[in-house]
């Protein structure tokens, strides 16, 4: 009897522990039927999931990588975009006043025709310091770098990403403060695209003029009067669209450091005997603001490595509203230098004329008696070797 107790205690203990399996199968089962409905569709190379993984590459891409660097003269904000390739050159930027390295220049490096350039280059944005969106502001009696400074924190970047030359595009300030950088270290700069430069520093009567100013017009409104002329302020919807951005932003008085720098500026002593020692694009929109300026420093470089664009209805800012005829002179520049060669020119290729204002004398003096108009249908349009060309598009 004993044996048969036993033997039944063994029995119903098997006969639990089967059960117990059973219940854990059934568990598993249901778990598993539950993940199997939460579960809509499989993660398959080439579907959705793999689709939002490549826009959001995109998209970070499209935004650059943030760099913070230091320099004998405070921190710069760096935005590099694509792969660094130092067997070439980097495109270089600097912005100019009351604007950012992404409101002055993302209508001209996002725009189609630009992409062919972007590819085949790193595109390296500086902001200036505390002008990057959403800079804290400095505190009170802090010393903002002079333009002279601004030029000399340029060669850390380089070092950081270890380029050893550049082509630079500044607009403005910005086109001042490059310049005074490719003067500093020329053996650093391949190109220069100048944008509204005005390498002088301010007379008596710019400064009375901006005394008065400043007593009339609100800060945002000196700004724009800088950025805009006079025609553009009361028609453009870009004015409009720079005033909100101004009235929202939040370092104004970190912008009015860099102003005060700019307005303190000194002359960059550009002339024949001390000239930029690589090629030089200059541009302006007609009836700019900037348009004298730029003309009498198209007057005092070389004409023979020089090249000055002046665009109908480019406006004070042509690099955002005629950002084809800029990339389509940029392509013609950078391929004057050697580069891109084989690449496509589509716009001024296509145009049937280009008006071309050229001049050269001998004796180093310059006459704008001469006039060409060449076909451009049927290729570009290369500078002569010994002529600086006013190409109005």
């Amino acid at each position: 009897m004993l044996l048969n107790s036993c033997c039944n205690k063994v029995l119903d203990f098997k006969v639990l522990r089967s059960g117990l399996k059973k219940l854990k199968v059934a568990d598993m089962t249901s778990e598993l039927q539950e993940i199997a409905i939460t579960e809509e569709k499989p993660l398959l190379p080439g579907q959705a999931d793999s689709k939002e993984a490549e826009v959001a590459a995109q998209i970070l891409l499209d935004q650059g990588k943030v760099h913070t660097i230091e320099t004998p003269h405070g921190d710069l904000h760096i935005t590099l975009h694509g792969a660094v390739n130092t067997r070439r050159p980097a495109i270089l930027t600097y912005h100019d006043v009351g604007m950012e390295s992404k409101s002055c220049f993302s209508t001209l490096f996002n725009f189609e025709e630009m992409q062919e350039i972007v590819k085949n280059f790193t595109v390296i944005h500086i902001d200036a310091p505390g002008q990057e969106e959403e800079a804290a502001t400095y505190p009170a009696g802090y010393q903002y770098p002079s333009m002279e400074q601004l030029a000399q924190m340029i060669p850390s970047v380089l070092q950081f990403f270890n380029f050893r030359t550049v082509i630079a595009m500044g607009v403005g300030a910005g086109a001042y403060v490059l310049s005074k950088f490719a003067l500093d270290s020329p053996d650093s700069v391949e190109g220069l695209v100048l944008i509204n430069i005005d390498p002088d520093a301010r007379g008596w009567m710019d400064w009375a003029a901006q005394k008065f100013t400043t007593l009339t017009s609100s800060f945002t409104e000196q700004i724009l009067g800088h950025l805009f002329s006079q025609e553009e302020l009361s028609t453009n919807t870009e004015v409009q669209r720079q005033r909100e951005r101004l009235s929202k932003s939040t370092n104004l008085p970190n912008v009015e450091l860099f102003w005060k720098g700019y307005n303190s500026r000194r002359d960059l002593n550009i002339d024949r005997n001390s000239p930029l020692k690589c090629p030089v694009m200059l541009v302006v929109g007609d009836q700019a603001p900037h348009e004298d300026a730029v003309v009498e420093c198209n007057s005092r470089l070389d004409p023979t490595t020089t090249s000055f664009l002046k665009m109908a209805d480019g406006g004070g800012l042509p690099q955002i509203s005629q950002p084809s005829k800029l990339t389509e002179a940029f392509k013609y520049f950078i391929q004057g230098m050697g580069y891109m060669a084989s690449s496509c020119m589509t716009r001024l290729s296509r145009s049937r004329t280009a008006s071309l204002s050229s001049s050269y004398s001998i004796d180093g003096s310059r006459s704008r008696s001469r006039t060409l108009s060449q076909s451009s249908q049927g290729g570009q349009m290369p500078p002569s070797p010994t002529q600086t060309m006013e190409v109005s598009c």
